[in-house]
């Protein structure tokens, strides 16, 4: 049995004020001709279809035509909302594209969507679970404890009865311990949202989306397929790839992957001014790539991204290295506000105001607050 194994389209989205629309029809049509290659019994998408909760018209457009190439191509489809998507949206009309072999997840009510897959002799259940949150999951299980997002997914998967016998494969879109975050993810409270691996033991593969970079946690069959683009310039190394998931019995499953060729990549590029516009440092490079400059010039160049987009249309970003850059003293810069949780950053702050650390009970005071607010009770 062959499954694919997609993420994180984020249809609609804008890098830098630059619409990614055209890129991501382009990889679309990549990934269908992929699909016509290699024939697998099933797509699995762990959301974040939208890259907003009200997606753009360009953005449902681009997803309805993704849905009815699959559906003409006669490939089951299983996907879920993550939580860029608004779960009400993403299932409109679900019982109805059913039909077509398109499984979009419901709203979670307690129930998660089971299929059971088959190919020859191997017969594999998909569940699709959902992002969920601990509060949406503490309403309907009120006699469960639920302090946080792993006890949120081990309450929700206790409830799916899942037989350890049989193949069992989770489609889930949550923030597992140990992931490693590009800068293009939403920054959500500070580690609260972590879910352990543990959590996900009863099935034999887990195909998560939420982390833009592919990556493992922990076992080759618990893993993140990352983004078909890249979208921020912290992805600029990634290699985009879609997984490709072969089940051949309960204890035998292999994982490889295709790659996926962009129609813009997004790299940095780094020099002088003059070094940069040197046609001899260009002529044999993308130029229609997405660009970071980094120039290294001392002083500031006047104009210097309109001049540089004469050679590179795309220039996305415009920054200096140089001395003055350098020994710059800021109190913190994005990225380390990016990497940073909203507790770190609130400890940070309480420290420099107060000239001594957070005591524990007021640590776990803002732990309780930051999770109101993250679940918009406040």
């Amino acid at each position: 049995m062959k499954l694919l194994h997609l993420s994180d389209l984020h249809l609609g989205k804008r890098v830098n004020e630059f619409s990614m629309i055209e890129d991501q029809r382009y990889i679309l049509k990549e990934i269908l001709t992929i699909i016509n290659d290699e024939k697998p019994d099933a797509v699995l998408i762990a959301g974040d279809v939208y890259d907003r909760t009200v997606p753009s018209e360009d953005a449902m457009k681009l997803w309805d035509e993704f849905l009815i190439s699959l559906a003409e191509k006669k490939v089951e489809v299983y996907a879920i909302s993550g939580n860029h998507d608004s779960a009400i949206r993403f299932s409109d009309h679900g019982a109805l594209v059913e039909t077509t072999g398109i499984h979009l997840s419901p709203v979670y009510d307690g129930e998660v969507c089971r299929y059971t897959v088959t190919d020859g002799d191997v017969s594999a259940n998909i569940y699709l679970l959902p992002f969920i949150k601990p509060a949406v999951v503490r309403s309907i299980f009120p006699e469960e404890e639920i302090a946080d997002y792993t006890d949120a997914c081990r309450v929700a998967i206790e409830h799916m009865d899942v037989n350890p016998d049989e193949i069992n494969i989770l489609v889930a879109h949550q923030f597992v311990s140990g992931a490693i975050k590009c800068e293009s993810e939403e920054i959500v409270v500070g580690g609260l949202d972590n879910v352990d691996a543990s959590v996900f033991d009863s099935f034999d593969y887990v195909a998560l989306g939420h982390i833009h970079g592919k990556q493992k946690i922990g076992r080759e069959t618990l893993r993140y397929c990352g983004t078909p683009l890249k979208y921020s310039f912290s992805e600029k190394d990634h290699k985009k790839s879609i997984t490709v998931i072969d089940v051949k019995s309960k204890d035998e499953i292999e994982i490889s992957e295709i790659p996926l060729k962009p129609l813009h990549d997004m790299r940095e590029i780094r020099g002088t001014y003059n070094e940069l516009m040197l046609k001899e440092n260009y002529e044999n490079t993308d130029t229609d790539d997405y660009i970071h400059a980094v120039l290294t010039d001392e002083e500031d160049v006047l104009d210097a991204i309109a001049k540089l987009r004469i050679i590179y249309k795309n220039i996305m970003k415009l920054t200096y290295d140089n001395k003055r850059t350098r020994s710059r003293q800021t109190i913190t810069d994005v990225l380390d506000i990016e990497e940073k949780t909203p507790l770190e950053i609130f400890e940070e702050f309480y420290e420099k105001q107060n000239n001594q650390p957070m005591s524990e009970e007021q640590r776990e005071y803002m732990i309780d607050e930051i999770e109101l607010v993250w679940e918009g009770k406040i």
